[in-house]
């Protein structure tokens, strides 16, 4: 039965079979408008790039079903299909940061020249980026969504979203993006998640709001002003259509 789906396992792998739509253009998103789903909608629409985006619905589990596991079998969205990938194969691309790099790198668009001291730099900002990931999420998890209150847990990512707020807060001192004088790959990468602490009201309460961290505050209306932004962050998204094509 679909409850099964939902439970935590031990194990990888498909839950049920059922295989993936897929449109007319090269790039096929797999995803949904989490902070990392969003990441590659707004970089898509950032470059210009035709793609077709299929919602894969986490409430119902379908990123259990065998055409999904396939293209990512760690089952966590967002995945892409590039129907002309390198030597004009069909490729598949998972976990965002991969997939940031893939496009950036292919299309030749968001990153900075290749060997640059600011290519450097803006991969030091996106792995960054990567690895608070889970520290924001898990903060999430046990302030909003955990069945009992665990204090210890909440005050330990609590104050490690606090610091790599201010490790970000402090970059963008004098600066309009996080590297060089353009938008990139680390803007995209970071703007989902500060953008889902704000929706959260945890901006305007624990985090006493945008005064504390006021270069991240104006960056952050800067880049939501972008209808590139606007866009990328309603893809996929759960009360929005299963699919989109640009």
């Amino acid at each position: 039965g679909s409850g099964s789906i939902f439970v935590n396992r031990p194990t990888a792998g498909a839950r049920y079979d059922s295989d993936l739509r897929v449109g007319n253009h090269t790039i096929q998103l797999y995803s949904m408008a989490t902070p990392n789903g969003q990441k590659v909608a707004i970089a898509l629409e950032e470059m210009g790039i035709k793609y077709d985006a299929y919602k894969i619905d986490l409430t119902k589990g379908e990123q259990y079903s065998s055409g999904f596991v396939e293209i990512n079998p760690n089952s966590n969205v967002p995945a892409i299909v590039d129907m002309k990938g390198p030597g004009n194969k069909v490729v598949r691309v998972f976990e965002s940061g991969s997939i940031l790099l893939y496009l950036a790198r292919k299309f030749k668009k968001l990153i900075p020249p290749p060997n640059s001291v600011e290519e450097i730099e803006c991969l030091n900002w996106l792995f960054l980026q990567m690895e608070s990931s889970p520290v924001i999420s898990q903060y999430n998890h046990f302030e909003n969504q955990a069945p009992h209150r665990i204090p210890y847990a909440i005050h330990r990512y609590e104050v490690e979203v606090k610091r790599l707020l201010d490790v970000l807060n402090r970059r963008l001192e004098g600066r309009e993006y996080i590297v060089a004088d353009t938008l990139t790959l680390a803007d995209i990468a970071w703007f989902p998640w500060v953008h889902a602490l704000v929706d959260l009201a945890v901006w305007r309460s624990i985090f006493s709001g945008p005064s504390m961290f006021p270069n991240v505050a104006k960056w952050h209306k800067r880049l939501l002003a972008r209808a590139a932004f606007q866009q990328g962050i309603s893809v996929t998204s759960l009360e929005g259509p299963e699919e989109y094509h640009s």
